[in-house]
């Protein structure tokens, strides 16, 4: 595996994927907020819903990008997924005409699981963290010959993902910070990778599946806990090797937030923008609500709310 900087996730190539991919992805939108509406300090806040793309979540561009930069065999594709990266390939699939073959683990939400099969996609529930269902899907590649999707350590994710911070860029070229949050880091390496230091970037992790903010620790990829309210989307134990060196060169640091702020957050969203994100996409926002990344005076920050697919859930009774 690669121990330096992978020079083929850059500018130039997400410049390139963004018009391939984007006959089949939405423009999500971009809301300007200030902090006195969540009863922070009076901030400009800038607001990237990307849960109002196509299967719910950003994935949906890694999947496009993967199928359409690569040649896809007769047998398919398949992928391992706490729920959005397989939403997101499966829906890709049906929508190219191709098989797709997506394997869950037990902790994946029953709302991301019907996303799957909605699409048609042949499912199949393996273990109950993600790396078991990725362990099913390598069994599943050697013995059908489909190609693997990789939901963050691939660098046509990685492209895919990386348009996001293009178009981000197209709609508000005024921010200083963005914050990102961190399973797999396919998202953040993508946005870091076309931002290249231009915007500083923070990674935003649950303290119940620190794998990026471990990582730097460490200075490579090693495993960390994996657990918390936002397993099944940012819980994969470690950070991506393909990633890891995008992350140590371009992200300007990782800050963690306990479950309770996720859960404030996501219920926050709601009172106040009538947004309901799943707690994967509530994540970075709650380190602005917590108070775990306290922005300078005049600072332009902006942050994703990444992922909408989740039940119907009561926010009546957060704190």
């Amino acid at each position: 595996m690669p121990t330096t900087h992978d020079e083929t996730v850059n500018r130039e190539r997400i410049a390139a994927t963004e018009p391939l991919i984007r006959p089949h992805i939405r423009r999500t939108p971009v809301i300007e907020i200030d902090g006195s509406d969540f009863g922070l300090a009076p901030m400009a806040l800038c607001c990237k819903l990307e849960l109002m793309q196509h299967s719910g979540s950003f994935k949906v561009r890694g999947a496009f990008a993967n199928l359409l930069l690569r040649d896809v065999p007769m047998a398919g594709v398949v992928a391992a997924s706490g729920g959005n990266h397989g939403a997101a390939v499966a829906y890709a699939a049906m929508k190219r005409g191709v098989p797709a073959k997506i394997f869950v683990p037990g902790i994946s939400s029953p709302a991301k699981i019907a996303r799957i099969r909605s699409y048609g996609a042949d499912l199949a529930i393996s273990g109950e963290r993600y790396a078991d269902a990725l362990a099913a899907s390598e069994a599943w590649v050697a013995k059908s010959g489909a190609m693997a999707v990789h939901a963050f350590d691939q660098a046509e994710t990685m492209l895919g993902q990386g348009t996001l911070g293009l178009e981000l860029a197209e709609q508000a070229p005024q921010l200083d910070t963005l914050l990102v949050a961190v399973g797999g880091g396919g998202l953040i390496g993508g946005i870091a990778a076309w931002y290249a230091g231009r915007v500083k970037v923070i990674g935003v992790e649950p303290e119940t599946a620190p794998t990026l903010y471990r990582a730097l620790e460490a200075g490579r990829p090693v495993d960390a806990e994996a657990g918390g309210i936002a397993a099944d989307s940012l819980a994969p134990r470690r950070i991506g090797e393909r990633v890891f060196p995008i992350a140590q060169r371009y992200v300007d640091r990782v800050v963690l937030v306990p479950d309770q702020a996720i859960a404030d957050a996501q219920a926050a969203l709601w009172q106040a923008l009538r947004v309901v994100a799943e707690p994967g996409g509530a994540t970075a926002f709650a380190a602005l609500l917590s108070g775990r990344y306290q922005p300078r005076a005049g600072e332009r920050v902006g942050f994703l709310v990444s992922g909408g697919n989740t039940i119907a859930v009561d926010f009546s009774g957060a704190r």
